[in-house]
């Protein structure tokens, strides 16, 4: 067990050596459709985070990967899976809170940040000869929802840009439905702490302050467009179904479980999925 404080530096260096020390070595990693891709196959790895604004002089975008298989090498043109095209390396970086140095080279394990990467996405595995696809990330259930909106309307040009950056980030995730519009979406999260980032990063880095308005709601589910009709017209339960921008998957939003247990019982032929972490 380690103590420390990292806001002044105090058992950081110890955490990170044990963790050098005591995590596994990197090994064999699974691929969707089966099997698993060696680590002395050719280059693979995985996008596991997005981050804007690290550098606010530069207003840079960083995609972080670290490397699953074989050995990656900056400047090596390698294939983004999800859209089959080719994506070049030029600016690759290590990162480690504000320091930054070139990377020429970079083994299984290791974290590369790939600069100004726009393209990339939180889930996307990139290759290099032999085709590899990893399975996709886990998208937590949210448990708490808000309405945001611009504070000033002329901003709404930052505002949709600053809300697309942090649903690409994982900061939020983004629902939508043609009852609220575009200018009002729906922000979901696991905890009320990240409306407070969301506050504050709209306003620091895209100059759009924002407002938010909190919605009865704490548990989600999975539906379809039937599912989604059901509870529009449901005389029994207060929801409200929307689309999750990322990947167009409905949800439905319900006050508790024992709403969504009311909702299964009117309709039971409806689609209730559970969503990954979700509990009742």
């Amino acid at each position: 067990m380690f103590f420390g404080a990292a806001i002044s530096n105090i058992g950081v260096r110890l955490v990170l050596d044990a963790v050098v020390d005591l995590a596994p070595p990197p090994g064999p990693r699974e691929l969707e459709g089966g099997g698993t891709r060696a680590v002395d196959a050719p280059f693979s790895g995985l996008v596991f985070k997005v981050q804007a604004n690290m550098d606010p002089a530069h207003r840079d975008r960083i995609a972080f990967m670290r490397v699953c298989s074989g050995i990656f090498e900056r400047g090596m043109t390698v294939t983004r899976a999800v859209s089959g095209k080719p994506f070049a390396t030029k600016y690759a970086h290590s990162v480690f809170g504000q320091d930054r140095s070139m990377v020429d080279i970079a083994y299984p394990g290791d974290v590369v940040g790939l600069v100004n990467a726009t393209a990339l996405r939180v889930g996307d595995t990139l290759y290099a000869d032999q085709a590899a696809v990893f399975p996709p990330m886990p998208t937590f259930a949210p448990e708490h929802f808000a309405v945001v909106r611009p504070v000033d309307l002329s901003r709404s040009k930052q505002f949709r840009r600053g809300i697309s950056q942090l649903d690409e980030e994982g900061v939020v995730q983004v629902l939508v439905s043609d009852l609220r519009g575009d200018q009002a979406p729906v922000l979901a999260a696991v905890g009320p702490m990240q409306f407070d980032v969301v506050s504050a990063r709209m306003a620091g880095e895209f100059s759009a302050a924002v407002r938010l308005e909190m919605l009865p709601y704490h548990l989600a589910r999975a539906t379809d467009t039937s599912g989604a009709e059901a509870l529009n017209r449901s005389r029994i339960v207060k929801g409200e179904a929307l689309t999750r921008i990322r990947d167009k998957v409905q949800l439905a939003l319900f006050a508790d479980g024992w709403q969504a247990n009311s909702f299964e019982r009117e309709f039971p032929d409806a689609r209730l999925d559970h969503l990954i972490a979700a509990h009742d």
